[in-house]
């Protein structure tokens, strides 16, 4: 079997030495093809450029790397999603080890495949979130942390810029865009599938009803004061309630979802931040992945 294993060598789990360790197992079943990125959305190329004898892809990064990857395959090949970010959420929710050693072993050994949904906005896919506002400018605070080490700063960079931007805006979240046909919202989550994100082991399960064998789901608070919060905490660890509370817009398998705003906006996708928007246009594509998982 001819393999490709596109790597990340900035993302933040990533080193030469667990690289070669994947390698060697990924190397179970037959040749492997090691493509390093040396740029960002080098993978992009990488996956839109993959020889057409590929039969399997694996990819070794964090979730930018993911959606780099997506957003770049024009081949239907099955893909493996190795852990090599700080949260790699993609691969821990389609049930792959965290470690990444035994998550190629884990892969390399199976024949099992699911077919999963993306999501795209302006364009842009993603594989199992995006956000409109709150989430997106938390994305953009860490980000401008920068890196220690060519590493993304992790967990408790962002629960600290998190509480940073409560703290500034008094826990008062007033609506602030529109999601059409639906109502006004003060921020906007869009999940692919569940959970949305992790805060270290703990699976954040804001939209409870959404898999990746469906379409989108919406998860928008018409606003957010400093009372709520507790709920809302809830609601993200305990996965329920959000779905059916009258202080959330919640929409299920959509297939499309247009937000528009009379001021910009941040977006992003995947926990990558895509600048300022002041409209959004998501949509579902159904069945458009095939990805590898244990057996």
């Amino acid at each position: 079997m001819s393999t490709a294993l596109i790597v990340n060598p900035e993302a933040t789990r990533v080193t030469p030495e667990l690289t070669l360790a994947v390698e060697r197992e990924l190397a179970a079943a037959g040749p492997v093809e090691t493509l390093l990125t040396e740029r960002p959305l080098h993978a992009v190329d990488l996956s839109e450029t993959l020889d057409p004898g590929i039969e399997r892809l694996y990819v070794f990064a964090g979730d930018g790397g993911f959606n780099e990857v997506v957003n770049g395959l024009m081949r239907d090949v099955p893909v493996g999603f190795l852990p090599g970010g700080s949260t790699s959420v993609l691969p821990r929710a389609l049930g792959v080890p965290r470690d990444p050693i035994e998550a190629a072993r884990a892969l390399v050994r199976s024949s099992s495949e699911r077919s999963i949904s993306l999501g795209r906005v302006n364009g842009r896919r993603f594989t199992f979130s995006a956000g409109v506002g709150l989430d997106a400018e938390l994305v953009r605070r860490v980000d401008a942390l920068g890196r220690e080490s060519g590493k993304r700063a992790g967990d408790v960079a962002f629960a600290r810029e998190l509480l940073r931007l409560f703290t500034e805006r008094r826990g008062r979240f007033e609506p602030a865009m529109e999601v059409v046909g639906v109502g006004p919202v003060a921020f906007a989550l869009v999940a692919n599938g569940n959970p949305y994100s992790y805060m270290g082991r703990i699976p954040l399960r804001i939209a409870p009803k959404a898999l990746f064998e469906e379409g989108l789901d919406l998860v928008a608070p018409r606003r957010l004061r400093a009372r709520t919060l507790p709920e809302v905490a809830w609601w993200a660890l305990a996965g329920r309630g959000q779905d059916r509370s009258s202080k959330v817009l919640y929409v299920h398998d959509a297939d499309e979802i247009r937000i528009v705003s009379d001021r910009p906006v941040p977006l992003q996708v995947d926990g990558e931040d895509l600048g300022d928007v002041t409209e959004a246009l998501f949509e579902a594509e159904r069945s458009a992945l095939r990805v590898l998982v244990p057996g």
